[in-house]
């Protein structure tokens, strides 16, 4: 099968498409035959090997795991002798860790849904790490509400796009952050405010809000908590600038969150096919709408990280395979 692999940490241009196995699944795992993927920040991290700290998990001197890609959407092929769910034939979506920029990859089923009926595979491969990432901090560690006042800062990106949506989708006010030239796309997938961060820093407006999600972390986490309201959360999550941000929550969070009634906290996503159901059920349901910047072939893989690298993406990027087709 082809494959883009990496032996190396650098620039896009360590990329290579090769023929490589294709892989066999474990008696717990299913063959998926890989009809679209997205690209993530994570990728271009793991491809860099930066923050050099990152490289504790990718492997100190090259990487460990050669082909990168988590999001997928696409067929399975065969399922090992333990599978129980899933069959050969079924359409499914979700999160792998690694492995998905390969025209077959491997997976769990706790790593897979059924992918929503009225998605293509390329709607469908936009979702899993962005919007679990997303539900996650409103519902799990925000605590989000009926009524909450919610402020998405970095609202334009993959997760910002789907925070929004969800944050709508349990009642919340939502207010978007991002730039002038982006405001509009916040306005259409329903935020009730939105402010240009080049025009205007909340964390000085001198408005609070309950619930903060992070989706950037531009700001440090003392901005971020001056902006809350008595009992209010901030939760920093994944996006291009995150790294030392959410290293600073995981740090300083938990001892902030002992001092007066404001919480703080980070995380990385835990993908899980409970909560890729529940997203399931919001896509089929129109509640949520993935949006899609820019569709690259599988073979301008590189040139579809390094547009993303750049940080001006409007959602998700998403690479297209020969084979796919739509829903």
């Amino acid at each position: 099968m082809k494959a883009i692999v990496y032996t190396r940490y650098g620039p896009p241009d360590v990329l290579q498409c090769k023929e490589v196995a294709t892989p066999t699944p474990a008696d717990d795992q299913v063959l998926i035959k890989v009809c679209a993927a997205s690209v993530n920040p994570l990728d271009w991290h793991f491809m860099r090997g930066e923050p050099l700290f990152i490289r504790l998990m990718t492997g100190l001197r090259t990487p460990k795991h050669t082909v990168l890609g988590s999001d997928i959407a696409g067929r399975i092929e065969a399922v090992g002798a333990n599978v129980k769910l899933l069959q050969p034939g079924d359409e499914v979506f979700g999160g792998l860790g690694v492995g998905g920029f390969a025209e077959y990859a491997c997976a769990t089923e706790n790593q897979l849904s059924l992918k929503p009926a009225n998605l293509s595979f390329e709607e469908a491969a936009a979702v899993p790490i962005a919007a679990v990432t997303a539900l996650q901090g409103l519902r799990d560690k925000g605590q989000i509400k009926p009524g909450s006042k919610v402020l998405v800062y970095g609202a334009s990106g993959g997760v910002g796009t789907f925070a929004i949506q969800i944050a709508k989708s349990f009642g919340a006010e939502v207010t978007a952050v991002s730039s002038a030239g982006k405001l509009e796309t916040a306005r259409s997938l329903g935020a009730d405010y939105v402010i240009d961060y080049a025009q205007k820093d909340f964390t000085r407006s001198g408005l609070h809000y309950d619930l903060i999600l992070g989706a950037n972390a531009y700001h440090s986490i003392f901005d971020y908590r001056r902006a809350l309201s008595p009992g209010g959360i901030c939760v920093i999550v994944g996006g291009n600038a995150s790294f030392l941000g959410m290293l600073e929550g995981m740090l300083l969070g938990p001892l902030l969150s002992l001092i007066g009634h404001k919480k703080s906290s980070s995380f990385m996503a835990n993908m899980n096919s409970k909560d890729l159901d529940f997203l399931k059920h919001l896509l089929e349901a129109g509640k949520v709408v993935p949006v899609l910047d820019r569709r690259y072939p599988f073979s301008e893989l590189a040139e579809a990280i390094r547009y993303l690298e750049e940080g001006h993406a409007r959602g998700k990027v998403v690479i297209a395979f020969e084979h796919s087709t739509s829903a």
